[in-house]
């Protein structure tokens, strides 16, 4: 379940010239939810980013999301796990690496997502559930802040499910 995910980031010298500045892996880690395993390989400060910035994104303290920047993370969805209903103030595109995924809006209306498919969430009230007893499903979630959507001039809130 756990393999390891190869980040490899590049900066330049002093002259400019492009160079690889780390090549390291990372392992996913089990969140307290109990639900996923999660590794955050970036994030961004600002967006758009600021490419001068030489801090290692991996450590920069970030939540799900990362108000006025962007993030990168893996998510391994554990066989059988649902997450809570939730909706962030952001655009994420997920990228189903491996197994399959089932995306439930908050009206119950929910579909597959496969191996080499792509989401793109735009700020919804929705849930992930892996529908293997088995296999984990692996996703690389990118999130960048967005405006909430707003519904009569007003914005709909970020919503966490308890």
């Amino acid at each position: 379940m756990n393999v390891p995910i190869r980040r490899i980031v590049t900066g330049h010298t002093p002259e400019g010239t492009a160079v690889f500045t780390s090549d390291e892996k990372f392992e996913t880690a089990i969140i307290p939810t109990g639900d996923a395993a999660m590794s955050t390989l970036w994030t961004t400060a600002t967006v758009p980013a600021d490419c001068n910035d030489e801090t290692d994104g991996a450590k920069r303290d970030a939540g799900t999301t990362l108000k006025g920047g962007s993030v990168i993370r893996i998510v391994d969805m554990l066989p059988g796990a649902s997450s809570p209903l939730h909706r962030t103030d952001s655009i994420d595109y997920g990228i189903i690496i491996s197994g399959e995924i089932e995306l439930e809006l908050e009206n119950k209306v929910s579909k597959r997502i496969g191996a080499g498919e792509i989401i793109i969430q735009r700020g919804t009230v929705h849930k992930w559930k892996n529908p293997s007893e088995t296999e984990v499903c692996r996703i690389v979630f990118v999130l960048i802040e967005a405006k909430p959507y707003e519904i009569n001039g007003m914005p709909l809130p970020e919503y966490m499910q308890h």
